[in-house]
């Protein structure tokens, strides 16, 4: 019996031919992003680093030059809405304890951190002013809620490069998240690296495969026409090649957000971005 893992390779090497990643250049709003730069030194087995932008067709790219077309905005006028909007038994909402959401700029590209010696990311953040400051139901991890905040606050440091930690009390975490990116899992015993380090700027099947960076999330999908955050693309991965995905928020998929994060340092903050 031929096993699924075999047939993806096959189906993956069979499109050796297909063009790699385009030369293109990312303009928003007036401002040129970095979607190219040299790898990280912490970084085996690449030399170059590419944003998965790079890789979509001209049709897709172009919806993220022009917010007004870009189609994640709708979400991040939702967030901006949500920032005003009264909730939790404190009777708070964001902009009674912080004035404005651009005072956020450049938080998107130091997340994940180490704080209080654990790992936390942007949701942990939200939901920790949620039910500490507003005394709020805490949002689920992607819920349309939480999604559209993410973006909204992510989006003040778009065009920053990400420079998240890696050392001192993240080092631990970072190993755990690159230790998971090399693992291979599920019925295909695959890794996220089979893919995104191994075969990038080929074709499998319909998608033209990306070194599946992160510093566009959360990111509008054309797929299923929402805001998609990044553990929620990990446990769509983790799906596809036949594993039992760990849980989003879980520490598993925290530290290996970290680690990918690490393999785009340098490459712009493009949130919110938009993919196939």
């Amino acid at each position: 019996m031929i096993s699924g893992r075999f047939l993806i390779v096959l189906a993956i090497a069979a499109a050796g031919a297909a063009t790699a990643q385009d030369d293109n250049v990312l303009v928003v709003e007036g401002a040129q992003l970095v979607t190219e730069t040299r790898a990280p030194a912490h970084i085996e087995h690449v030399g170059t680093i590419y944003s998965g932008w790079r890789f979509r067709s001209g049709e897709t790219q172009v919806l993220q030059t022009d917010d007004f077309e870009n189609p994640a905005m709708i979400f991040v006028d939702q967030a901006m809405d949500l920032w005003d909007k009264v909730d939790g038994e404190a009777g708070k909402a964001c902009a009674s304890c912080h004035e404005n959401v651009a005072q956020f700029a450049g938080l998107r590209t130091r997340l994940p951190r180490v704080k209080n010696g654990e790992l936390v990311t942007m949701e942990n953040l939200i939901n920790a002013c949620r039910t500490g400051r507003m005394k709020a139901v805490p949002w689920k991890w992607s819920e349309g809620k939480m999604t559209a905040m993410t973006a909204l606050i992510g989006l003040q440091s778009r065009g920053m490069p990400i420079n998240v930690a890696i050392d001192g009390p993240a080092a631990s975490f970072w190993e755990k998240g690159r230790e998971i990116y090399y693992t291979p899992v599920g019925q295909l015993q695959m890794a996220c690296a089979n893919c995104h380090e191994d075969n990038y700027g080929l074709m499998i099947r319909a998608d033209h495969l990306s070194q599946g960076q992160s510093n566009g999330f959360p990111t509008y999908r054309l797929k299923n026409a929402k805001l998609n955050s990044i553990h929620g693309r990990f446990r769509g991965c983790m799906k596809n090649i036949r594993a039992i995905p760990y849980k989003e928020g879980s520490d598993e998929f925290k530290a290996l957000e970290l680690y990918l994060a690490s393999r785009g340092q340098g490459l712009s903050v493009e949130t919110p971005s938009v993919r196939n």
